[in-house]
Order: structure tokens, then sequence, then C-alpha cells
């Protein structure tokens, strides 16, 4: 057995442990609200206010979460598995048990734990990789989300026809039967062998390392406003604009298939691409993907739309924790928890500023084209800190 082949292997095992971890604790635990809204609605479970509460107070979770990951001193590996753990008794929780005040607490306590699961998850794999020489894969760790929306669209449509209860129920137990696959996978051993030393993070100095980082994070939690409002009421959205239609149902799981080519093409970009660049295009593919929505309703313009929003999702994450390597190394995963806190402010405002918007005026046009503006900016500014970039080094090389 050569060192190249078991490399491969352990980069493999590593890459598709945490594409399943994030498929459970992202897709599953955080992202199975979205096709249970209009079930829950139609069973006057909740209204659409209400609905938007439980949303945000999910994404207000996810925010304490990364907040707290950066004073977290404890293994990764013990830090996935109990996120994991805890992701399925809280979707077992939502179908077992009932009323606002008990949903509210699970949401919470699942946006937590999911970003809990994705910072440890994301540094624990990132780090395999590079260790056996082998970080193009972690396209294959960022897919997970996209399949887990995709199932969570997929079951949601199936088990719903019981009940937005046993759909709940459902979403636990295939969360247990995945971790079952992937518990052993996730260890506190030895380093695994390497084909190559992972490469240093570029010397910066000290000012313009420290500028980078705080318009990562600033930046990035305007992805988190942008997409957010499709993501928790794409269903909804499209059943006002198609009424009567089948189709509503497949838009979320066709954005969480769009997610899986975008995260293995993006972790395909050759590493001198400067991440902002690559971050500025991603939000410049969102916002045109949530205009579609307002600006052609229908079965074609849901479709295209729902692709350009989901593509860029997880390789908006990519790039991001790829540039917070950049700058802090393997000491990266207090970087990311910030930067994942100030996605999830701009995830817990989203909600709460269009569910009441759109239940007064009985439309999300509004909403929409104020997360696409946000996407825009967000876009300019980064490409503008790219320019500035560029213009530095050219400046230091001439």
């Amino acid at each position: 057995m050569s060192n190249i082949g078991y490399d491969r292997r352990g980069a493999w095992r590593a890459a598709l442990a945490c594409m399943v971890t994030l498929a459970v604790a992202m897709g599953l635990g955080r992202f199975a609200f979205t096709p249970m809204l209009p079930i829950m609605l139609h069973e006057g479970k909740l209204d659409l206010q209400s609905g938007g509460v439980l949303a945000s107070l999910n994404y207000l979770g996810y925010f304490l979460g990364a907040v707290s990951c950066a004073a977290i001193r404890l293994r990764p590996a013990f830090m996935v598995r109990s996120g994991l753990v805890a992701t399925a008794v809280l979707l077992l929780g939502m179908g077992l048990l009932n009323g606002f005040t008990l949903w509210g607490a699970l949401r919470g306590a699942a946006g937590v734990v999911s970003a809990w699961t994705f910072v440890f998850a994301s540094g624990w794999g990132l780090r395999r990789l590079a260790e056996t020489g082998a970080p193009a894969l972690g396209g294959v760790i960022y897919s997970g989300p996209g399949l887990g929306i995709a199932a969570t669209g997929l079951l949601g449509g199936l088990t719903g026809r019981w009940g937005s209860d046993w759909a709940w129920i459902g979403y636990g137990l295939v969360a247990i039967v995945l971790i079952a696959v992937i518990w052993r996978i996730f260890d506190d051993g030895a380093p695994v062998a390497t084909t190559a030393p992972a490469a240093p993070p570029p010397a910066v100095a000290p000012a313009e390392h420290q500028s980078d980082a705080r318009w990562l994070v600033a930046l990035y939690g305007l992805a988190g406003f942008g997409y957010i409002i499709t993501a928790t009421f794409l269903p909804v959205i499209a059943r006002q604009a198609l009424p009567g239609s089948p189709w509503p149902d497949f838009f979320w799981p066709l954005f969480g298939l769009a997610i899986v080519p975008g995260a293995l093409i993006g972790a395909r970009a050759p590493p001198e691409w400067d991440n902002r660049l690559l971050l500025a295009v991603a939000y410049a593919l969102q916002a045109m993907g949530v205009v579609l929505s307002v600006a052609w309703p229908t079965i074609a313009g849901f479709a295209l739309g729902s692709l350009l929003l989901g593509m860029p999702f997880t390789a908006i994450t990519l790039f991001a924790v790829r540039d917070a390597r950049r700058l802090r190394g393997n000491s990266a995963a207090g970087l990311i928890g910030y930067a994942t806190a100030s996605y999830g402010v701009g995830q817990i405002l989203g909600p709460l500023f269009a569910a009441p918007l759109a239940q007064r005026t009985g439309s999300f046009a509004v909403p929409l084209l104020v997360a696409a503006a946000v996407l825009a900016v967000g876009s300019v500014l980064f490409a503008f800190v790219w320019w500035q970039a560029r213009a530095r080094a050219q400046a230091l090389a001439g």
C-alpha cells in the first residue's frame, strides 16, 4: 500500500464524513423548517408571522453558537459528535412536542448546535484535507448542506402527507441512520500521514491582516441577510405566485441540488484566485436569483432563480473559510466563528423584516428586492476590497 493511496482514502473518508455531517446539521437540523412551514401553515399550527419568529429563533441560536465557538476549547471531534446527536434529538422533539414556546426552544437550540457542528466539522475536515494534500475535496464537504436540503424537500413532500409531526420524526430517524454511518470516522488520533506539508498562510502585514479580517466578517453578514428570506419562505412565495401548481414543492429541492455542483466547482478554483473576487461574483449571482422570483414569477423564473441562489450558497462559505485560513492558517476557527456570527445576524434580521411586511401586504416583493440590493452591495464592496489589495500589491511590486 503506497502512502499516496493511503492518503487518498483518508482524505475521502474525512471529506465524506464531513459532507454527511453538514447534511445532517445544516440540511436537516437548520433547513427542514423551510419545507415544513407551508405544511404547518396549512394545518393551522402557525401563521406567517409566528413562522418567521421561529425561523429567526433558529438563526439567533446559530448566531449564539457561532459566537461561542471562539471560546470553546473542547476537542473538535467531540463537538461534532455531540452536535450530531443533539440535532437528531431536536428534530424528533419537533414532532413529539407541541406548542409555540416548545418549538421556539427547540429551533433555537437547533441553531446553536448547527453552528457548533458547522464550525468544528469545517475546521476538522479542512485540516485533514490539508494533511493529506487534498484541499480540492473541500467542495465535497460543502456539498453536504445541499444534499441535506434536497432531502428535506423531497422527504417533506412525502412524509408531510401524514402531517408535520410525522415529517419531523422522519427527519430525526434519517439523521440517526446517517450519524451511525459516520460516527467512527471522527476521532482525535494522530494526524494522518501526509503527501506534502500544508502550505503556510502568506505573510501579511499586521494592519492589513486585521483589515482583511474585519472586511470578511462584515461583508459575510450581508450574505446572511441576502439569501435567508428566499431560503426561509421559498415554498410559501412560490405557492402564492403559482396557486394550484404542483411545482412549488420542487423549487426547494432544486435549490439544494444546485448547491452540490456549486460547491464542487468552487473548491476547484485555483488557489491563486483571490477569494474576495470569487465572493463578489457569488454574491452577484445570488442577487440575480433573488430578483428573478419577483421579476419573473413563473415556473421557469423560480427554477432559474433557485439555481442561481443555490449554486453559490456553500461556495460562498467555502471561499470565506478559505480566506479565513489564508489569514489565520490552522488557527482560523475563531475567525470562522466570528464570520459565521455575522452571517447569523443577517439571518436573524431577514425573517423578522420580511414576515410581518409580507403578512400586511400579502406579498414578498419588497423584502426580496431589499435582499437582492443587500447582496448587490456586498458584491460591489468585495470587488472594491479586492481591487484595493491588488493596487497595493502592484505598488509594492513596482
